[in-house]
């Protein structure tokens, strides 16, 4: 049994992890975010502990990660992600963690091709300002860390995905939350797998000029 930190908690990801995390194993989990009463359906779950508290407040998320074995982070978009992700590398500095995993976004290292790429960057450019520097802090910041590169995301009910890396570049254009909840919850529980690695996350056989929504 670990025990798992998830920042960011009421975000539609870090639900989808928590519940199949408390499904499929016997880890406790302290779910962080600003506004525990949106999870209170938790509050009498013995395996679970509430904390609300800003992801700028470098003591109170020490305390919170105290006794935790992973960190996973949901945070929002990627406006002030690098400001934000600062504050829980510091905090995890201070409490003596190292196992770092956190959501990111294609495009966080320049690495998607083609028109796909182009199109990508002209739609979300200026949140992957705040990707890219926080891929940039985290590797450079001592932790053991897995970043999770997912593509456009759908709400499709199926876990249906393939990785690649930075040396093979991005592929496919959309991937569902379920997919990418699940290869996280896979790296939660198996630590020793995909360290110091950027993972990118997609759908088989979508690729193309822009997801197909669009």
């Amino acid at each position: 049994m670990s025990k798992v930190m998830i920042i960011g908690a009421n975000g539609s990801i870090a639900q989808l992890v928590t519940q199949q995390l408390l499904a499929t194993t016997t880890d406790e989990l302290v779910l962080y975010l600003r506004r525990s009463q949106q999870l209170a359906n938790y509050a009498d779950n013995p395996r679970v502990t509430l904390v609300t508290g800003s992801s700028s407040d470098t003591d109170l998320l020490a305390r919170a990660m105290v006794d935790v074995d992973v960190v996973y982070s949901s945070l929002g978009n990627g406006v002030h992600l690098d400001e934000q992700t600062q504050h829980v590398i510091d905090a995890m500095r201070q409490a003596g963690k190292t196992r770092f995993i956190y959501i990111s976004a294609l495009g966080a290292h320049h690495e998607v091709p083609g028109k796909f790429g182009d199109w990508n960057d002209a739609i979300i450019g200026g949140e992957l300002v705040g990707f890219r520097k926080t891929a940039q802090l985290v590797a450079e910041s001592g932790l053991t860390y897995t970043e999770i590169r997912p593509a456009w995301l759908t709400n499709a009910n199926e876990v249906a995905y393939e990785t690649t890396d930075l040396v093979t570049g991005f592929k496919g254009t959309e991937v569902s939350r379920a997919s990418v909840a699940d290869f996280a919850v896979k790296v939660i529980t198996q630590p020793n797998t995909y360290q110091n690695a950027s993972v990118g996350l997609n759908k088989p056989n979508t690729d193309g000029d822009r997801p197909s929504w669009y």
